[in-house]
């Protein structure tokens, strides 16, 4: 059981991670874009990215971490310093995909303000987070001397 929650969480990051780095890559060519049925097509796009395969995947990747955590038990996650960091960096992100959502609505009330450039920086922050997160699932550092 717990190998099988361990993969599909994998697979559910996976699927987050590719609607949270290309949902700003939309945002860069939108926030380019001036004909009608280009903007129209990016809000599209933008909508079923985020609601049909961002958000499904964020509350799935949530549902098995949680259960990864439940079968580990309580007194493991108190004593992993490295989960812990884990665990606020997929809060970060969490609050990251909100943010999106809300840049996606100022799209959609032709309200943005920002550029291309704006949206290639705002880009990164997801592989900064991915690489973090990678590096303390696999080396699982004792971070508190515990």
């Amino acid at each position: 059981m717990y190998l099988l929650l361990k993969s599909l969480h994998l697979i559910f990051v996976v699927t987050w991670f590719a609607g949270l780095f290309y949902l700003p890559r939309l945002y860069v060519y939108h926030s380019a874009s001036l004909d009608k049925t280009g903007i129209q097509r990016f809000e599209l796009m933008e909508k079923k990215l985020y609601y049909g395969i961002m958000w499904p995947s964020m509350l799935l990747t949530l549902c098995t971490g949680t259960g990864l955590i439940v079968i580990n038990g309580m007194p493991w996650a108190s004593q992993s310093s490295w989960l812990q960091i884990k665990i606020l960096i997929v809060i970060s992100l969490c609050i990251y995909q909100l943010y999106l959502g809300w840049l996606r609505k100022v799209f959609v009330l032709k309200a943005n303000k920002h550029g291309h450039i704006f949206y290639r920086w705002l880009n990164e922050a997801p592989v900064i987070a991915l690489i973090a997160i990678i590096f303390l699932a696999v080396f699982k550092p004792s971070l508190w001397g515990t």
